[in-house]
């Protein structure tokens, strides 16, 4: 993706995330003349960003000088691809796609549509390693399913196969990790939930950091981040970044925006200022369609269920939000009741769910970003998606790190890289 690409926003919200996440806080609030407070208030409400501070921002972005493609692109695969998030994110700090993988075929039509490519891979266990391109980086979002290992000494004693062909065999990770092992890349990315780490107590995280770590020989560092840093939406998931090389690679100093935006920044703003987008806004105001109302059936039953789990002690209930909030994790089960984030239309009205326009925002998607499929589909693509700008801001801070591994494979001089000015 080019810089002019990069940097075509079309709203305050996104532009002013950009400049912010690109200069660093500290940066920007000097180049803007204010105080850090006025930048984090901006977070939380980028709607009331002045106009003249709107163009300074777009000027400030257009003031990057475009660096040589060939001196800043690197490559890589999308695997467990889904409808292209971390592609988002990587595409995002000039990176290029070469080979993407994703087995479910809603999801396949909503990557179609918005990257303009027409062979994308299947299932991923029936793809031979050795054709896949050779590429930098390689990126999957992979699902986790559950294995156990036993101990290599146990193993050893009764004369069975262990370590990497034998703990990690049957799971897509297997899949992964053959791929690595086969291509080498100079670094990779992988994406999960955040219980991951706790999962069988602790073993299954064991299980694939050996593997990466002990059987494929990459230094990796872990992190997990929550998306409301840039989203409103509280998401914690897991990120395993691995180099090939000792760079100096560090997630401490990774800068994250001390607060981010509330839902009132995504939702549909109802009062004209806005396009209306077919099915689901309507009318001369573009209010939202009618269709996401709960039934009065639907919302009496999530609050009598709401009310018996409250009596028993319990947690479970519906998440009734508003503009000030920041909402719970946005599941692929959305489409079932939209009972984790039910927004609220004051005392007359039912709630609503979000549409599948807001929910591409909650995630981070661009506003551009389209929508092919049912609400069904969307809803359980955006459920399964990562947060886009998270994912960009770790591909940002990887970035330097790679194009060190670039040198070092055309030099054979390894330098760790400088941070600054990236």
């Amino acid at each position: 993706m080019s810089h002019q690409a990069q940097f075509d926003f079309r709203d305050a919200a996104a532009l002013f995330f950009a400049a912010e996440n690109f200069f660093g806080k500290k940066n920007l609030a000097e180049k803007l003349d204010v105080d850090r407070k006025t930048l984090t208030r901006w977070r939380k409400e980028p709607h009331k960003l002045p106009t003249t501070r709107q163009l300074a921002l777009r000027e400030l972005l257009r003031s990057v000088p475009k660096q040589d493609v060939s001196d800043t692109e690197f490559t890589f695969i999308d695997l467990f691809a889904g409808i292209g998030g971390v592609r988002q994110g990587f595409g995002g700090v000039n990176g290029r796609c070469v080979f993407t993988s994703e087995w479910n075929p809603w999801s396949q039509m909503t990557y179609k549509a918005n990257y303009g490519i027409e062979d994308i891979e299947g299932d991923i266990t029936k793809i031979q390693a050795r054709d896949i391109p050779n590429h930098d980086v390689l990126l999957a979002g992979f699902p986790c399913q559950p294995f156990s290992i036993a101990g290599v000494s146990k193993k050893n004693a009764l004369g069975r196969p262990h370590g990497f062909e034998c703990t990690t065999q049957g799971t897509l990770f297997f899949d992964v990790a053959r791929i690595i092992q086969e291509k080498q890349p100079k670094a990779f990315l992988l994406e999960n939930v955040k219980n991951l780490v706790s999962h069988d107590k602790g073993n299954t995280f064991k299980t694939i950091r050996a593997v990466l770590e002990e059987e494929l020989g990459y230094h990796v560092r872990t992190k997990v981040i929550d998306a409301q840093h840039f989203v409103p939406q509280h998401r914690e998931r897991i990120i395993i970044v691995g180099f090939k090389e000792q760079t100096g690679f560090s997630f401490d100093d990774l800068e994250l925006p001390d607060s981010g935006p509330l839902l009132g920044s995504i939702l549909h703003p109802e009062d004209g200022t806005e396009s209306v987008e077919k099915d689901y806004t309507t009318g001369v105001k573009a209010k939202v369609n009618a269709k996401y109302t709960l039934t009065d059936k639907l919302w009496a039953y999530l609050q009598a269920y709401a009310e018996k789990h409250k009596r028993a002690g319990n947690g479970f209930g519906f998440g009734l939000v508003d503009e000030e909030s920041v909402t719970r994790t946005l599941s692929a089960r959305y489409y079932k009741d939209g009972s984790e984030i039910l927004v609220s239309q004051g005392k007359k009205r039912n709630p609503r769910r979000l549409t599948p326009r807001e929910c591409a925002r909650l995630m981070g998607f661009p506003p551009e970003f389209e929508i092919p499929v049912s609400d069904t589909q969307a809803y359980k693509q955006f459920g399964n998606s990562v947060v886009v700008p998270v994912i960009e801001a770790v591909a940002r801070h990887m970035k330097p790190h790679i194009a060190a591994l670039k040198e070092y494979e055309r030099t054979g001089a390894l330098q760790q890289p400088l941070l600054a000015g990236f």
